[in-house]
């Protein structure tokens, strides 16, 4: 015969049914507590597990207590909150009840008390039943932990409260800092915001998921018991704060990827923050030769942009309030970080020459050479800053890409001597340098096509007039 066990009813005071939790939403509470007691008692991994009752949830901490019933919050996950991601107290009592209404039968067994649920009248008010927690002494008292079987509970409805799991959903994570981690968002589906490990919101419009492993008070405030739609007020300081000490190139890059798509209107949120467009450049400038430009510097200075790709530099757009900041950043490692005038100081420093008087060039060279004076007068005003024409063997120590001929190096100009190899080579790069020197301006600038359209028209012009005098010459 069956020893009938003592049962003592434990009034659950649920004054709150939250019609919106559906079965998720209580397996959830349940995976939080286990894995909080795992973290608190240093015990194995909680199981979770499909058998022929049900499916089970069981860890192999201290065991359940019926007092954690009745508490709104656990003192010691409040003294732990960076252990814990769960509460015993509210979240708890709440998922009994949503398994209650969706009809999914709960046993608990613990060394303490084994537990199930059932409607009962209040006590001393027989005509008002509410739920109740059954409690009966331990069926085994051995046990180490606590398990949950849910009877009645799908598959499907698993899976979703798993998902809510950082260590089962299966994001891959980029970087990691010591306020939580930079997560890839999966693809074709919302981003997610991770506090310890439990998703507790989805945003559409982020570029990257986030795990906040270290809470702000605001932050500790919004998690309340639902825990599922908490608002982005709540946590965007923290994310913000993440993004600003990430140093890794593979977070760096998605970010001034999207910067480029601030001007068609589809980029993510997080690069909308100064803060965190800095951290952007700031990374990439450190790990590689950069130069950042913007839009407009991508039109009208093409050349000297093609310059720094052939000398090894990676161009970025970046928008213009940005661009402006520049000069008070540093990369990671302290140094200047360079926009496009940047990038022609540093380009203009690392010339180094080797001067060679024109008395001591070859003949065929010093045939050329003596072009330069009617060069000189057919560049006309253009040429009135130019003080000298000096000639060099070398121009640049690391050339890169292209060799550089020549250089408006004011109040001068010089060219390599290797240009003397034709009349046509050679006047093409002083005038070029000409065109410098007359506007002040870099390639592809509006001021600098201009010079060098004039002197073109310059050259045309003289070169007309010495045919037609050649002509007349043959007709007298």
């Amino acid at each position: 015969m069956a020893i009938k066990r003592k049962v003592s009813l434990f009034d659950l005071n649920v004054e709150k049914i939250l019609d919106h939790w559906g079965v998720p939403e209580a397996i959830r509470e349940v995976i939080a507590n286990a894995l909080d007691e795992q973290a608190l008692s240093g015990t194995p991994e909680p199981e979770i597990l499909k058998r022929r009752d049900g499916w089970h949830i069981t860890d192999f901490g201290r065991g359940l207590r019926y007092q954690h019933l009745t508490q709104n919050e656990n003192p010691e996950k409040r003294r732990k909150a960076d252990l814990v991601v769960g509460k015993f107290g509210v979240g708890l009592k709440d998922a009994l009840a949503t398994f209650h209404r969706r009809g999914i039968a709960v046993k608990v067994r613990s060394p303490h008390a084994d537990l199930t649920l059932q409607r009962a009248a209040k006590s001393n008010f027989a005509d008002v039943k509410t739920l109740h927690a059954a409690i009966m002494p331990p069926t085994e008292p051995r046990r180490h932990g606590t398990d949950f079987v849910l009877t009645g509970l799908s598959d499907v409805d698993m899976a979703a409260a798993k998902d809510y799991f950082l260590r089962f959903a299966g994001d891959e994570e980029l970087e990691r800092t010591d306020l939580g981690a930079i997560l890839k968002r999966q693809p074709g589906e919302p981003a997610r915001i991770y506090v310890k490990g439990l998703r507790v919101a989805l945003e559409e419009e982020f570029l990257f998921s986030y795990n906040i492993t270290s809470t702000t008070a605001q932050l500790q405030r919004a998690l309340n018991r639902e825990r599922t739609n908490v608002g982005r007020s709540a946590y965007q300081d923290r994310v913000k704060a993440i993004l600003v000490k990430s140093k890794s190139d593979a977070v760096a890059e998605q970010l001034v990827q999207d910067l480029t798509r601030i001007p068609a209107g589809t980029n993510h949120d997080e690069i909308t923050w100064l803060d965190v467009q800095e951290q952007a450049v700031r990374i990439l400038a450190a790990k590689a030769k950069t130069v950042f430009v913007t839009s407009q510097q991508m039109f009208i200075m093409g050349a000297t942009i093609q310059e720094a790709r052939a000398d090894g530099y990676k161009v970025i757009v970046i928008p213009d309030r940005l661009l402006a900041r520049l000069s008070s950043l540093r990369d990671l490692n302290g140094n200047p970080i360079l926009d496009i005038s940047g990038f022609v100081q540093v380009w203009n420093a690392s010339f180094t020459y080797d001067f060679i008087d024109p008395e001591k060039l070859n003949k065929a060279e010093r045939a050329i050479w003596t072009i330069l004076p009617e060069l000189m007068r057919l560049a006309g005003d253009h040429a009135r800053r130019v003080k000298e024409i000096r000639v060099s063997k070398t121009m640049r120590l690391d050339e890169g890409a292209y060799e550089t001929e020549g250089v408006w190096d004011s109040p001068n100009i010089v060219v390599k001597r290797s240009v003397l190899d034709s009349p046509r080579h050679f006047a093409r790069v002083v005038l070029h340098e000409v065109a410098h020197a007359s506007s002040g301006a870099n390639h592809g600038s509006l001021a600098f096509m201009a010079a060098i359209d004039d002197l073109a028209g310059l050259a045309a012009v003289a070169a007309t007039a010495l045919t037609n005098h050649r002509r007349r010459g043959r007709q007298t």
